[in-house]
């Protein structure tokens, strides 16, 4: 970084999300919302920061892994700490977050802007972002399926990996198909039900994961979640656009000095 980069790093790391003059906090409202420990809440609000930096020095758009997203959500939520206190009194200038476009263009796009992220972040900090908060690609733009849950009315209940147990169906057969083999081994009619069974499970097992696959690459295709984008300008009285989205649940901004 240089001296000017530095200073605004400074600045931006010394900004103060949580009012202590209030018992609900920023930190706390995140790591409600989303099921987060304190300490990881923490850390998503350090990269969070960090992101904003490199939407402020970066002539190239720049997208944020989900959970840094999600911070960034909340803190338009906070208008005057957002606009007034961050983007005019801190950075000098507006970080945008605006609806997607849609489409194939824009996905790619920002597939690319998520890689550059990534790069500009090496280059400024000299290290590699933190995996458990800058997911790969891949998940960062497959994994959208998002909405809201009352956990008052409802429970949360994983879904079962279904690779794992198609192989746990399959091998618990075993144990019961290999003891009729042998007993029956001189009975053709058996033996060829055995196959066919045995056959008709794997094909069973087979289109239970693909179809588990066609449905990751559909959402990967046109999961409409919400992306968005944002533009940045060289002051606080001009917005110039420059613009991410995609179907695929993303945000990002670009612009800068």
């Amino acid at each position: 970084m240089n001296d000017k980069e530095m200073k605004l790093f400074e600045e931006i790391q010394a900004f103060k999300l949580d009012d202590n003059s209030t018992s609900l906090k920023f930190s706390y409202r995140l790591a409600r919302e989303n099921g987060w420990s304190k300490t990881y809440t923490q850390r998503v609000i350090d990269e969070y920061k960090k992101f904003i930096f490199l939407c402020c020095i970066t002539d190239s758009g720049v997208t944020p892994s989900d959970p840094v997203d999600q911070a960034w959500h909340l803190h338009l939520t906070f208008t005057k700490s957002y606009w007034i206190d961050f983007c005019q009194n801190t950075l000098g200038q507006q970080i945008h977050h605006n609806p997607t476009k849609g489409g194939k263009n824009e996905r790619e796009k920002f597939k690319i802007y998520y890689d550059t992220s990534e790069s500009l972040y090496k280059a400024k900090f000299g290290i590699s972002p933190p995996e458990d908060i800058w997911h790969n690609s891949q998940k960062r733009f497959s994994e959208i399926n998002f909405q809201r849950v009352n956990l008052d009315k409802n429970w949360l209940i994983p879904k079962p990996n279904v690779q794992f147990i198609s192989k746990t169906l399959l091998f618990s057969c075993i144990p019961f198909v290999i003891p009729i083999i042998l007993l029956q081994a001189s009975t053709t009619k058996v033996v060829m039900l055995t196959f066919l069974f045995l056959g008709a499970f794997a094909l069973i097992i087979y289109a239970l994961i693909k179809a588990s696959q066609n449905q990751s690459g559909e959402k990967n295709g046109s999961g409409g979640s919400g992306c968005s984008s944002c533009g940045t300008s060289h002051n606080a009285d001009s917005v110039g656009e420059s613009g991410c989205g995609g179907d695929s649940g993303c945000s990002g901004c670009g612009g800068g000095d």
